[in-house]
């Protein structure tokens, strides 16, 4: 079915006759004759399963999807393969990332800059198939020259190496040339800053009711501002219960991640209920405005417009505005909430994993390095202190006894009460048999939040 032929310098080619009866040729270039051979036995397969009706042989299907886009265009030319889709860069770009309809509008914003930087560099009409990881390396270096923060280079190159991805599983180009790309990382401790309740306090008492809501759930809820704090309503206030379900736009695609429950913690509390006071009659979300209409514009929660806002705040309360103003009230919520509960307690109220919590909100802050240093003097001597005592236990010295109302015999430390407790209940050869082990106490805690209806609740 299928011939190789010898051309001067080494050349081969293979000759076969088409399906429809056309005498077609592959030029394979140089190569030896053993490659030669092995490429003519898989023309054959594929016309006589072209011929034949009949599926691809699995052998031959593995070999075609690790083929190189040259030879692969070769075979396309002659029917024995489909032609791959060519696509030039700004026709992907703007047809499978920037049209997406199950992308929300403030994702298709951000993904706007880095399209620009992929146009602005390879140009809108370079050929997808012809982008290499030499370019994805160039593209890097020239990224690195625009005076962008190293976590914006990451960001970009991490968007560039996803939008490449997409165009392999459709198909548009065999690997993916940025996936050798090494993506700086970023120290987001440059960009952290601990917003401590001193600070808090000074935002607040220059701030107006309805940024006083704001502020408090973003900093003392962890809540994600604006997304979180506008989609806020108050149905979701369990005041009985002393819980808060929060909306969450960010993550409500995934299964099970709409919304989460966190506290109503105290500090948070006396601010929804002022808000629920002054909240207009038939006012549904906790933050008026109607957010949530301006929010469905094309540059999403963007044209809400409060960072202008919050900044102007910020220096009205004596502050130097600190970078991203919304996440680090988020973050200092979260380390503080780190110092009482587990990681995975706190990442499940924040709304992430524990990975991101301890990567990109947990916080070392003065107070850490404070408490450490005191903590070193004064527990030096309480720790030689203990182990003064443990040694004179050790070294047999006579401990004072007592005796009780009962006349029953008390032992002046812990370490003898066991051992008296151990001999009264020691059985023949030694073994213990232990009596009924004593209950302990239970406490009981006050539930929290209030009991019955909030006041806020009853008088709106």
């Amino acid at each position: 079915m299928a011939s190789i032929s010898n051309d001067p310098n080494g050349r081969r080619r293979i000759l076969f006759v088409a399906p429809d009866g056309s005498r077609q040729t592959i030029r394979l270039g140089k190569c030896d004759r053993k490659t030669a051979e092995s490429i003519c036995r898989h023309v054959e397969a594929l016309l006589g399963a072209k011929i034949g009706g009949q599926p691809i042989p699995r052998d031959t299907a593995v070999w075609l999807a690790g083929l190189g886009a040259k030879l692969r265009d070769r075979f396309a030319a002659v029917g024995l393969v489909e032609a791959p889709k060519r696509m030039l860069l700004g026709e992907f770009l703007k047809q499978y990332i920037l049209s997406r309809p199950d992308v929300k509008p403030a994702t298709l914003e951000v993904w706007q800059q880095p399209c620009r930087n992929l146009t602005e560099f390879f140009g809108e009409d370079k050929p997808l198939r012809s982008i290499t990881t030499g370019d994805g390396d160039q593209f890097k270096a020239w990224l690195l020259t625009q005076k962008l923060a190293a976590a914006t280079v990451a960001k970009r190159l991490s968007f560039a190496r996803t939008f490449l991805h997409v165009a392999r599983k459709h198909k548009l180009i065999d690997e993916n040339p940025f996936c050798e790309v090494k993506i700086p990382t970023a120290n987001v401790s440059l960009r952290q800053r601990f917003i401590d309740r001193d600070m808090v306090q000074k935002l607040l008492d220059v701030a107006n009711p309805t940024w006083r809501t704001i502020i408090a759930l973003a900093r003392f809820g962890g809540l994600r501002c604006p997304s979180e704090v506008l989609s806020l309503e108050w149905r979701h206030v369990d005041w009985e219960r002393g819980r808060l379900t929060v909306p969450s736009p960010k993550t409500d695609r995934y299964d099970g991640k709409e919304n989460r429950t966190i506290p109503l913690f105290p500090e948070l509390r006396k601010y929804l209920e002022e808000a629920f006071e002054l909240a207009e009659p038939g006012q549904t979300h906790v933050i008026g405005g109607n957010h949530l209409a301006k929010a469905a514009r094309p540059t999403g929660w963007k044209s809400c417009n409060l960072r202008t806002t919050f900044g102007k705040l910020v220096k009205r309360a004596g502050l130097e505005p600190w970078p991203r103003l919304f996440h680090n009230l988020r973050s200092s919520r979260e380390t503080e909430l780190l110092e009482e509960f587990p990681v995975h307690v706190v990442a499940l109220w924040m709304g992430h994993d524990a990975k991101v919590s301890l990567k990109h909100y947990a916080q070392t802050t003065e107070a850490h390095f404070d408490r450490a240093a005191s903590g070193a003097k004064s527990g030096a001597p309480a720790a030689q202190k203990a182990a003064q005592q443990e040694t004179a236990g050790n070294g047999g010295e006579s401990q004072s006894e007592g005796v009780n109302g009962d006349g029953v015999a008390t032992c002046a430390t812990p370490c003898d009460s066991l051992r008296h407790t151990a001999h009264a209940f020691s059985g023949e050869g030694g073994i213990r048999t232990l009596g009924d082990v004593a209950a302990t106490s239970v406490f009981e805690t006050d539930p929290i939040g209030r009991s019955g209806t909030s006041p806020a609740v009853a008088s709106h």
